[in-house]
């Protein structure tokens, strides 16, 4: 088996290790992280981000990224950025429980968890999650560094940009589009198009006022 390695320490990075460990494809070396948090699930704590060139030189050229993304995608982009001019590849990592239906496109140093289900002619990019049960229908496209949380439901024809968190058990109807860099809460129902970047919340899913929303409302009576 190839080797690799995971990049972060926290839960994510765990629920990475018990999948890769499951699906035996690749050999796990171990996770860098700036803490040392000892064995994850047999997993050894190889140092910081100053071993990951002598990592790469010692032949190890598949790379994970186990950092979770809560709201913004910055810190995610910003290590696959490094990775990729020491040299890593990024393999697609894939739960042996998920269901990957055929004419369906996953970019490199995505991650799908247990419990997915993918349907035919879906198109996902570069380094996003599809987390824990999470169900995408028909002929979705799914952007770079976008965070499907887990128990989200998307209907057919969904379209999703880039750096897009749409948070844990809420659902996309059919057709909907969801423009780069928006946050949808935890729980909502997007039922138009949304094409303003932003937060939304609620059912249907509309855009949370900002501080300074509030801030002009104040000052305008």
């Amino acid at each position: 088996m190839e080797k690799i390695i995971i990049i972060g320490g926290g839960g994510h990075a765990k629920v990475i290790i018990a999948i890769i460990k499951k699906a035996k494809k690749f050999n796990i070396i171990g996770y860098t992280d700036i803490n040392d948090y000892g064995k994850i699930l047999g997993a050894p704590y190889l140092g910081n981000d100053e071993v990951l060139s002598s990592l790469f030189n010692d032949g190890i050229n598949n790379a994970v990224i186990g950092i979770g993304q809560i709201k913004s995608s910055a810190i995610r982009r910003g290590v696959s950025s490094k990775l990729k001019k020491i040299g890593f590849e990024f393999p697609v990592i894939v739960s042996p429980t998920a269901v990957i239906n055929e004419d369906v496109v996953i970019g490199e140093g995505t991650v799908v968890m247990d419990g997915v289900v993918i349907n035919p002619g879906t198109k996902i990019g570069s380094f996003s999650i599809i987390n824990t049960r999470a169900s995408i229908d028909h002929d979705c496209v799914i952007g770079n560094f976008t965070h499907i949380a887990p128990g989200v439901t998307l209907s057919g024809d969904v379209k999703i940009g880039d750096s897009v968190l749409i948070g844990t058990g809420a659902s996309v109807v059919q057709s909907r589009r969801i423009v780069d860099n928006s946050i949808v809460a935890a729980g909502s129902a997007v039922t138009s198009y949304i094409l303003t970047p932003g937060t939304y919340i609620g059912i249907p899913a509309r855009l949370m006022p900002t501080k300074e929303d509030f801030k002009n409302k104040k000052q305008n009576g």
